[in-house]
């Protein structure tokens, strides 16, 4: 198995692909250190530099990245998912 996604911090939601991922491969994820962080099979195609799900998120949860929120989920979103404007709302621009 080879790695596809990077976590920015070992406990973030969602990682980010580093390739253009397949649906129904199985990924693994590194840290920014180059620290194995698991593997989700992927239930969507996910395309370069979009985010992956490492763990199930449920409605109006807040999405961790560069370990703080960035986002909150609009739909439950499944483990091994594409993470996007389709099912999270950003925070960025929130006041």
């Amino acid at each position: 198995m080879k790695h596809g996604i990077l976590l920015h911090e070992p406990k973030d939601d969602v990682g980010v692909a580093v390739a253009d991922l397949k649906k129904g491969s199985s990924i693994g994820a590194v840290t920014l250190e180059g620290k194995r962080a698991g593997s989700v099979k992927l239930l969507n195609n996910v395309p370069l530099g979009h985010k992956v799900a490492m763990r199930d998120i449920a409605r109006d949860q807040p999405v961790i990245k560069y370990g703080r929120a960035v986002g909150k989920a609009v739909q439950p979103i499944s483990r091994g998912a594409h993470v996007h404007t389709h099912n999270v709302k950003s925070l960025r621009w929130s006041l």
